[in-house]
């Protein structure tokens, strides 16, 4: 049986929980990854399959999700989630928005995609290439919504993901900052013609964390989260559509 045939063949929630975890294990030592020395933007990651993705077929309106961790293990089921539907997963874990913004030509503007869905922010929160500010994540989406603007791609700013505590960084009390940067991202998408895709008010508890029933570490979400966060998608998808 191929590899991909079994993977197919587990549980959802099993491979998400695994692939999860697997990140999480990893996440603090990735500043020491002799991968991230020689590749810091993960150039590589998806060189190839860009190639084999070759471009949109006539009338296709691709959409890229463009993100992290969370976006990379999403990806792996968008069969499952979005039959047929041309949606194209392009996340890396652990990323931060410099990091997106660098291989954002190669990995969205490239690929001629009528839609991005942009997920980021969290990981420059939690510090994963070193102190950032809110101003500096603004800096960086802006970039990527203004070269995709340039490139005729219409653009879903999705807020951050509620997250009480990092597990791989705890202490930092991250979840008055992703509030204040979703307050931003949605008033910026108000001024822009940006849709605001508002994956944060659907999943976050009373204390402005991830509801624990959607996610087995706090900050990624496993298969229900996942089921709550597909519609929305969709639906800010098919209003970036309407504006084309």
């Amino acid at each position: 049986m191929q590899m991909r045939q079994l993977i197919r063949n587990v549980p959802l929630a099993l491979t998400v929980a695994v692939a999860v975890s697997s990140f999480v294990a990893t996440a603090p030592l990735a500043g020491q990854d002799p991968q991230l020395r020689d590749d810091w933007a993960s150039l590589a990651r998806y060189r190839e399959a860009n190639a084999r993705l070759g471009p949109p077929r006539p009338g296709e309106q691709r959409v890229v999700f463009y993100g992290n961790s969370i976006t990379d293990v999403w990806a792996r089921y968008f069969d499952t989630m979005f039959p047929n539907r041309p949606y194209v997963g392009r996340g890396v874990g652990g990323q931060t928005t410099p990091q997106m913004l660098v291989r954002f030509r190669q990995d969205v503007i490239a690929l001629a995609p009528a839609v991005v869905v942009i997920l980021a922010g969290t990981n420059d929160i939690a510090g994963n290439t070193g102190p950032s500010t809110q101003a500096m994540i603004e800096d960086n989406l802006i970039s990527m919504v203004e070269l995709a603007k340039a490139n005729g791609i219409r653009v879903v700013l999705a807020s951050v993901l509620p997250a009480y505590d990092y597990r791989w960084r705890p202490g930092l009390k991250p979840a008055g900052k992703i509030v204040a940067l979703n307050a931003w991202m949605r008033d910026y998408a108000s001024k822009h013609d940006v849709v605001y895709l508002d994956y944060h008010s659907a999943m976050a508890d009373e204390r402005q964390g991830l509801r624990p029933e959607l996610s087995e570490d706090g900050v990624h979400p496993n298969e229900a989260g996942y089921r709550i966060m597909a519609p929305l998608a969709e639906r800010a998808i098919a209003e970036a559509l309407r504006r084309r």
